[in-house]
């Protein structure tokens, strides 16, 4: 026998034929497969922190979601048999996690794919679990320690804005591993994070603060600094609505944006009802303004300063220090009714009475720009704020960060995913992070999918070959879908480059168009 130690090298999927090295030699060996446990047998494994509390097979097509409500039926219409483990995690004395981890009865990828939430979360994923399971993988979701989507339960609970801000996603990890070895007998060979706005954040607090829970994570529309958003919310939509006669009703959206098209929609070269490069767009909406009176296709005075207040930086309207880099961005003005409508968004005013002020009766209208965009910040202790970019220990562990944003999110800043990215490279050093971060910014797409743009995409594929492969993502080809059906494809091209049309060729192919390097007009 050799003297140099054994090292392993790989395993079949099936857990059955590994290769170990032995000095130069490789030697292909037999290896009998653990035998794990039943399903039903998981409801009696001891879990730090937590009890499983069910552990039941869920034969193929037969899930319902609790309380009867059947959104995406569909994707669970077609599932197949798993076993669904639900489980109670309690880090502190003030925690209640609900999660629940599905594992394929058959056909296990050998993978593990962990979801995020939306909005102020309350609820456990059902939809995203559905797809990932569809798709092979073992899957993972978590309410985060309340139910309702809305921030009624931080108010005097600390320990549950924790639990929201990181804990809950990481403890539910922790025990999803936990969980899938004793099932299947052998670990995941890769684990995945995949989720979007509140969940985009989440995604990036397991990479900064839990660099080793996953190998590769998705995170679109991220809601970092999380508690000054929602004062920017607030913010933006008092000054939005500051007068009677600077109200931008619905009915204008349509023309201030058809307006911005005919500016700037032709400046990638193709005239298709999307701006590439919205940082390019210089629309002055003073040009609308009415010459008369005031009419359907034009702005009065008072509208022109709210729309140009709908994408400039929030000030201090006494001393002009900027509290807020901008909320939206030009392109999005179809949206503008989510934060400019009569009031400000309820995922807002929630954060702001219950996290901010604790007071369930805070008037949104006394909001004080000079202080309480700090005050906000300050207010859960950091567990929202998500904005370390000393992602150094991610990287060297192999993680690998997969970042999205559509261009004309309504709702979450798309500023927040460019000017997190650049800090990145900044902080850990573009030659050492360029292969383990990048950043897809997507013309048209709003709030995580919608949109003119082209908002569909395989986003586990691009992960999977990236983390696996090593083929760090030149472009993403993406669809757009109308009824169901494809209508047009485009290159989606990493952050500081553009999809140009080359000239001739179907326009709504993505073979039509090639990732340029442009500049991007943001600090």
């Amino acid at each position: 026998m050799s003297q140099f130690p054994l090292r392993f090298l790989g395993m079949t999927v099936l857990g059955l034929t590994a290769l170990f090295t032995t000095g130069s030699m490789t030697i292909i060996a037999q290896v009998a497969k653990t035998p794990g446990i039943s399903c039903e047998s998981l409801g009696s494994l001891s879990l730090i922190n937590g009890s499983v509390t069910s552990a039941t097979i869920v034969v193929a097509g037969a899930f319902v979601p609790p309380g009867g409500n059947n959104a995406g039926a569909n994707a669970y219409r077609n599932l197949p048999s798993f076993c669904r483990v639900e489980a109670t995690l309690t880090p502190s004395s003030d925690s209640d996690i609900k999660m629940e981890l599905w594992l394929p009865s058959q056909g296990w990828n050998g993978k593990f794919e962990a979801v995020g939430n939306g909005g102020w979360a309350g609820s456990i994923p059902y939809t995203a679990m559905a797809q990932a399971l569809a798709a092979g993988y073992a899957s993972a979701g978590t309410d985060t320690g309340h139910t309702g989507n809305n921030a009624d339960f931080a108010l005097g609970h600390p320990e549950k804005m924790i639990d929201l801000g990181y804990r809950s996603m990481h403890e539910m990890t922790v025990q999803s591993k936990v969980v899938i070895k004793a099932l299947y007998g052998r670990d995941a060979t890769f684990a995945y994070y995949n989720g979007c706005s509140q969940g985009g954040r989440q995604g990036l607090a397991e990479a900064q603060r839990y660099p080793e829970d996953f190998d590769g994570i998705i995170a679109g529309a991220s809601a970092l600094g999380q508690m000054r958003m929602h004062a920017a919310r607030t913010a933006l939509n008092l000054e939005a609505n500051k007068s009677p006669e600077g109200v931008i009703p619905r009915t204008k959206y349509d023309m201030i944006h058809n307006a911005v098209l005919i500016a700037c929609d032709g400046l990638d070269g193709v005239k298709d009802g999307v701006i590439e490069n919205p940082t390019k767009c210089n629309f002055d909406f003073s040009s609308l303004l009415c010459k008369d009176a005031d009419s359907t296709d034009c702005l009065t005075k008072g509208q022109v300063e709210s729309a140009k207040s709908m994408i400039s930086p929030i000030r201090d309207p006494k001393s002009g220090k900027v509290l807020y880099e901008g909320h939206l961005v030009i392109g999005s003005e179809l949206g503008w009714a989510t934060l400019g409508g009569p009031q400000p968004l309820n995922l807002a005013i929630s954060g702001m009475r219950n996290v901010v002020f604790n007071d369930p009766k805070w008037d949104y209208h006394t909001l004080d720009f000079a202080n309480d965009f700090e005050r906000a910040a300050k207010s859960d202790g950091g567990a929202t704020e998500t904005n370390d970019p000393h992602l150094k220990p991610f990287f060297d562990h192999g993680g690998k960060l997969l970042m999205y944003h559509g261009w004309s999110d309504p709702q979450v800043n798309p500023l927040n995913s460019v000017l997190y990215y650049n800090e990145v490279l900044e902080t850990v050093g573009k030659d050492k992070s360029s292969n383990s971060i990048a950043l897809f910014m997507i013309p048209g797409m709003n709030h995580c999918s919608g949109g003119p743009g082209t908002d569909t995409f395989d986003k586990m594929q691009v992960i999977e070959n990236w983390v696996e492969k090593g083929n760090t993502p030149p472009r993403i080809v993406a669809s757009h879908l109308t009824g169901g059906r494809v209508d047009k494809t485009r290159p989606l091209c990493p952050y500081g480059q553009i999809a140009k049309y080359k000239g001739s060729g179907d326009t709504n192919s993505a073979e039509s168009f090639t990732c340029t390097p442009e500049s991007m007009n943001v600090k």
